[in-house]
């Protein structure tokens, strides 16, 4: 229920404050005194759209705030969690601020949110209903959402699965129309991934061998410099045909430090430092003789080495920039290869998927359509039983269903039929009736769908337009009923409505040369007595107005 309201600088009104409780709320005043102004209000708070134009003249922005309470709504609990709001229990404050420049901003519980979530939100705490609503009720796009919802927990399952197979369905004929309008395609891609497979698995490439190419090729192409560095060396330590190599000089310290090493233990010391020495290099000597000897310039391996260096760059240029990227890239074309060439895609076996899911959605399509023929009936049973109370006991509902193409809701479409006389014929609710009458169907409708939706509040904005006498009365009724399921506001100008509300708000205005207030006040029982009484006689308040008065609010 709509707890609180609190409107700042919007449109005529400076700042208003309304407390509501359970029941029946009337609100009442003179043509212009800004009644409706509070419901576009409503209408704002709850995700409708916003203008520069109802910030009030000279204000820099108007706000709006509503406390609400729920308690037996769980699609809206489901809801705030889904967008992030799992710690609301039962309370929500919305918040709307609409600035002179045309912005606007959106708060739930303090937490800033876009206008899609405020609206979302919105859906679930109150339903606003006009003296012409040609929204919800009068489309007929809206009836078949508007039917499913007098459905029980079986009857969303069957809808669900009905989904799910027509998703199915779906996805598999898609499928199959790509496959078939693309056959050339198919075989160009194929064609193609097969090509980048072979070209990447044909150059059995080593993740080391990169680094390994470059280094050996360097070596090739500077094995001149190698060889005389080499030979160089070799011959500085080990020249057979000089007497004074480095190893003839170092034999020479050796052997004289060894002839005198008997002397002193230093001597021998350096007798023998020079002989690990000698041994080392003579080491050295050896090896660089064995690699001088295995040392030799192949050009066909460095031609093979170059081309190979080529071959891997062209292949990182194509699929790289390194080695590894084209490992990766191989394991992504061969798994596409394996998705466009397994048998679970050819055109065949989708085919025989297409008419299995078909059999199936149809199978699910019947099941839904019977439960839907049933709700229909029950529909129109109770909305039939609220015509009557309404003095309409001639006028029929039905609902009718006309088959049509397979969508996610089905493969019926559903429209609301009204019959107001015997004989006349049923025709489409959109196209039906005078003020009065459409007030009534409307009334007749919203009642027997207020006991079925989540909504915590409804709001009728004149609906009794058009009405008087004991049909005013039979409204009155209704209205009051519908409160007895949750809350209801309303603004009427029927002194039967009015009278039979639980609590009563006076709307009025005071002008000034310079700028219009509206402000509002909760009645008392005798303030409201003489406002039914006005309502009923006029200005001229006589005994007989104000008697009458009282008696219609001692209901």
């Amino acid at each position: 229920m709509l707890q609180e309201i609190s409107i700042k600088n919007f449109a005529i009104i400076e700042e208003i404050h309304l407390s509501f409780e359970n029941g029946m709320t009337i609100l009442t005043g003179e043509t212009g005194a800004g009644k409706s102004i509070i419901i576009d209000a409503m209408n704002l708070l709850l995700g409708g759209r916003a203008s520069s134009d109802f910030v009030r003249h000279g204000a820099t922005k108007a706000e709006i705030e509503g406390l609400f309470y729920f308690e037996k709504t769980p699609e809206l609990k489901n809801l705030l969690q889904e967008l992030g709001f799992e710690e609301v229990e039962s309370e929500l404050i919305l918040r709307r601020e609409i600035f002179a420049n045309g912005r606007s901003v959106c708060r739930i519980n303090g937490q800033m949110v876009n206008l899609s979530t405020l609206r979302q939100i919105g859906e679930f705490l109150v339903d606003i209903h006009g003296q012409h609503d040609n929204q919800e009720l009068m489309n007929a796009k809206n009836h078949l959402h508007l039917l499913d919802e007098f459905g029980d927990e079986q009857f969303e399952e069957k809808k669900h699965h009905y989904k799910s197979k027509f998703e199915r369905f779906k996805t598999l004929r898609q499928q199959l129309t790509l496959r078939q309008k693309n056959e050339q395609e198919f075989a160009q891609r194929i064609e193609i991934l097969q090509f980048q497979a072979e070209e990447i698995e044909a150059a059995a490439i080593n993740l080391t061998e990169d680094e390994q190419l470059l280094h050996r090729r360097e070596k090739l192409n500077n094995i001149k410099s190698i060889a005389d560095a080499l030979s160089v060396a070799y011959l500085a330590l080990d020249d057979e045909d000089s007497d004074y190599s480095s190893l003839n000089n170092i034999r020479t310290t050796m052997s004289e430090l060894d002839a005198i090493s008997s002397y002193d233990p230093e001597y021998q010391d350096l007798a023998d430092k020079t002989a690990e020495s000698y041994y080392v290099l003579e080491d050295v000597a050896a090896q660089l003789q064995r690699i001088m000897s295995d040392l030799e310039f192949n050009p066909s391996e460095l031609l093979q080495i170059e081309d190979r260096i080529l071959s891997l760059n062209t292949l990182k240029k194509k699929y790289g920039p390194e080695l590894t990227d084209v490992l990766n890239y191989l394991e992504k074309v061969q798994l596409e290869l394996s998705e466009l060439t397994g048998s679970e895609n050819d055109s065949e076996r989708l085919e025989k998927a297409v008419k299995v899911a078909q059999k199936e959605l149809i199978e699910a399509s019947k099941v839904l359509n019977t439960a839907r023929h049933e709700i229909a009936q029950e529909l129109e049973k109770d909305i039939k039983h609220e015509l009557a109370d309404l003095y309409m006991e001639k006028a029929d509902f039905k609902v009718k269903f006309e088959a049509g193409k397979f969508s996610s809701n089905g493969n019926e479409h559903v429209e609301f039929f009204i019959q107001t006389n015997p004989g006349e014929g049923f025709k489409p609710l959109a196209k039906t009736a005078s003020g009065g009458e459409l007030s009534r169907l409307m009334l007749a409708i919203k009642s027997s769908f207020s006991r079925r939706e989540n909504k915590t509040a409804i709001v009728f904005d004149e609906v009794d337009t058009g009405v008087s006498g004991r049909v005013a009365q039979a409204i009155a009724n209704k209205i009051y009923k519908i409160a007895t399921n949750g809350q209801v506001l309303a603004i009427s100008h029927l002194p039967q409505v009015v009278a039979i509300a639980d609590t009563q708000f006076y709307i009025e205005k005071a002008s000034t040369d310079e700028i219009t207030t509206s402000t509002v006040r909760k009645l008392s029982f005798d303030e409201r007595v003489k406002e039914v009484a006005k309502m009923l006689a006029g200005d001229d308040l006589t005994k007989e107005a104000l008697a009458q008065a009282k008696r219609l609010l001692s209901h």
